[in-house]
């Protein structure tokens, strides 16, 4: 979410039950300001919080003028100081995946490979070396999982360009209240997986311009999200069971809209037989 209208979009997306007091919330809105003038970012989002056993990690995502280009991860356990994070890997993104439990709360510790399940035990002493993960870059990993999967945007909110790059649409002013209430008014604000296996017939009424993602609508496991109306009707939110801690608002017929993460860093893996 937008760090210049944090407290109203902490408000509207969790009713204010996001475990951020009054000071944090304060220390945020006036160091994330200081943090898009330092590092020169086009716009700074607030992702969320990973708590840990000693500390919590909040996190804020910087971004440049193609909202489509890799984010920027920084992470403070204070609101106040920000540290960069290391871009996220694929090799950093399958380690992390291996990994159970809940995150210690220090960047710079180590998980060693007995704390990974047996049979990546066996593989990494076979290949001859021990397989060792800093959290710093498990937090990194899994703010890209979580990106993957769950960080969504309205359809229509962006668009793309002839030229490849995605800009905030200037005519979008919101869905409908009909239209919010539906999946496939949502997109994954990732590399489309679906779109690329459809047929020319069913991309016939996509417009390339805005549709140019996958919709939540053919999620796997389905029943993975919850639509509910709050606020009097007057906000949709969006909750995902499968990273439990991500809630996503949109106010119907504004541009207001966002998600956020606060939970452990841990997927649900239980999720399918729960449905």
């Amino acid at each position: 979410m937008e760090a210049a209208a944090l407290p109203t979009a902490l408000q509207l997306a969790a009713g204010g039950d996001t475990g951020l007091s009054l000071e944090k919330q304060a220390a945020l809105g006036a160091s994330l300001l200081l943090l898009k003038r330092d590092y020169r970012f086009e716009r700074v989002w607030f992702w969320g919080c990973i708590q840990g056993v000693r500390d919590t990690y909040y996190i804020a995502q910087g971004l440049g003028p193609d909202l489509a280009a890799p984010r920027s991860c920084l992470y403070s356990l204070n609101c106040v100081e920000w540290s960069l994070l290391p871009p996220a890997t694929e090799e950093m993104v399958e380690r992390a995946e291996r990994l159970k439990g809940h995150f210690q709360g220090d960047p710079s510790f180590e998980y060693e490979y007995g704390e990974v399940n047996r049979e990546d035990d066996e593989r990494s002493l076979d290949d001859g070396k021990e397989l060792t993960i800093k959290e710093e870059n498990r937090l990194v990993a899994t703010i890209e999982q979580i990106d993957r999967a769950v960080g969504i945007i309205p359809r229509r909110a962006f668009m793309k360009t002839p030229l490849g790059s995605v800009i905030e649409n200037r005519n979008f002013e919101g869905l409908s209240l009909t239209e919010a209430k539906k999946l496939s008014s949502y997109f994954h604000f990732t590399e489309p997986v679906n779109l690329k296996n459809k047929t020319l017939l069913e991309k016939a009424d996509l417009d390339p311009s805005t549709d140019f993602m996958d919709s939540l609508e053919h999620d796997v496991p389905q029943g993975s999200w919850t639509v509910q109306l709050e606020k009097g009707c007057t906000v949709v939110v969006l909750r995902s069971l499968l990273w439990l801690g991500l809630t996503f608002y949109h106010v119907p017929m504004t541009k207001q809209y966002g998600y956020i993460y606060c939970g452990t860093g841990e997927k649900n893996l239980d999720l399918p037989f729960m449905l």
